[in-house]
């Protein structure tokens, strides 16, 4: 079970006031020149914008691509916030970031996925940050473990760092699907209900990959409730040494602002919230059913676990569980249910079974 986090609330950072949503940070992938930086910075302050990120230090996939200017950006992040009166971060990967960010004045710092992942990483930086008061947000690690995103927020919590929030970037996925990242929203949701204080924002730039998908992913962003947006913007992506096919142009980012949808969170509606009472107790029947069904399901599963000890077969056959999972894709499409969420619910069912199972031999 995760522990209470101390947080101040996002007003109080000083960068955003709820409501309205979105709250939202935009800037180039990476800081490629001082001229693109101030060109693009100018044109998200000219739409509003007063939170501006850049890329200083970039981790790449493979040596030799583009992997940030280092130290020369930070100084023309100096320049934004001096001309132009912008909050300024960046992502720190290690404890030296984190002093160069400190020394030049950074306001937020995010680690990125992959730092998140690492908790070496994760606790180097955490214990460069004592004693300061620079807002940090966490992105989702590479892979869908919540309780390594939670870690790493336990980590920089226990030194002090109070001024927390989330970014959910998708997770990565070896199935061929139109985003870049899988979005699995639901582990920002989990997130959301075990912290409910908790800021967090999406990152539709990286879940998206391309930048026809940005608006799709922003819009499921504000329906989830979502407190804003981190969004890749570039005074000329075309151009762009870095993730130029998921960025807009300052102007591209208005346009897509403006068309998103953001719904209230609660509402003084009787009528309204009275349909909803209703519906939630239709929803509290059927999810007792479906916890009477899994426990039916989990006793047939000892009764098998038993028999094949008798028999000494084997708990996992791959071959039986590819069919049944076949079968649970199939008559989840046929309901109009996503198979793929489907099948991360049943693997985890799955998982309990063998578990069970395992625990009589």
């Amino acid at each position: 079970m995760a522990s209470k986090l101390e947080l101040i609330p996002l007003n109080d950072w000083g960068f955003f006031h709820l409501p309205p949503r979105p709250c939202v940070i935009a800037g180039p992938c990476s800081a490629e020149s001082e001229e693109q930086v101030m060109v693009t910075a100018e044109g998200l302050k000219a739409i509003g914008i007063n939170v501006f990120r850049a890329g200083i230090w970039k981790p790449r996939t493979h040596p030799g691509s583009f992997e940030g200017v280092g130290t020369d950006g930070l100084r023309w992040l100096q320049r934004v916030k001096r001309e132009l009166g912008l909050h300024v971060c960046t992502e720190v990967a290690s404890a030296k970031h984190v002093f160069e960010c400190i020394k030049y004045g950074v306001d937020m710092v995010w680690l990125g996925a992959r730092t998140t992942a690492n908790p070496f990483l994760v606790q180097e930086i955490a214990d460069a940050l004592r004693d300061t008061d620079i807002p940090v947000l966490v992105k989702n690690p590479v892979n869908p473990d919540l309780d390594l995103w939670i870690g790493a927020l336990e980590r920089l919590n226990a030194q002090g760092v109070r001024k927390l929030g989330v970014i959910h970037r998708g997770v990565s996925t070896s199935q061929k699907i139109k985003y870049r990242n899988a979005p699995q929203w639901d582990m920002a949701v989990e997130l959301r209900t075990r912290f409910p204080e908790l800021p967090v924002f999406a990152d539709p730039s990286h879940m998206a990959g391309k930048r026809e998908y940005l608006q799709e992913l922003s819009q499921r962003a504000m329906d989830l409730g979502l407190d804003g947006l981190m969004v890749e913007s570039h005074c000329n992506p075309a151009c762009a040494l870095s993730d130029a096919a998921q960025q807009l142009t300052p102007e591209g980012l208005i346009t897509m602002l403006e068309s998103l949808v953001v719904r209230d969170a609660s509402t003084e509606d009787e009528k309204f919230n009275d349909t909803l009472r209703q519906l939630r107790a239709q929803i509290d029947v059927l999810d007792e059913n479906l916890v009477f069904s899994l426990a039916s399901r989990m006793k047939v599963s000892r009764q098998i676990g038993e028999l094949k000890k008798k028999q000494s077969v084997a708990i996992v056959q791959p071959g039986r569980w590819d069919e049944v999972l076949e079968r649970v894709a199939a008559s989840a499409a046929s309901y109009g249910l996503d198979p793929e969420a489907v099948k991360r619910i049943w693997n985890v069912i799955h998982d309990a079974s063998v578990a069970e199972q395992d625990s009589l031999s």
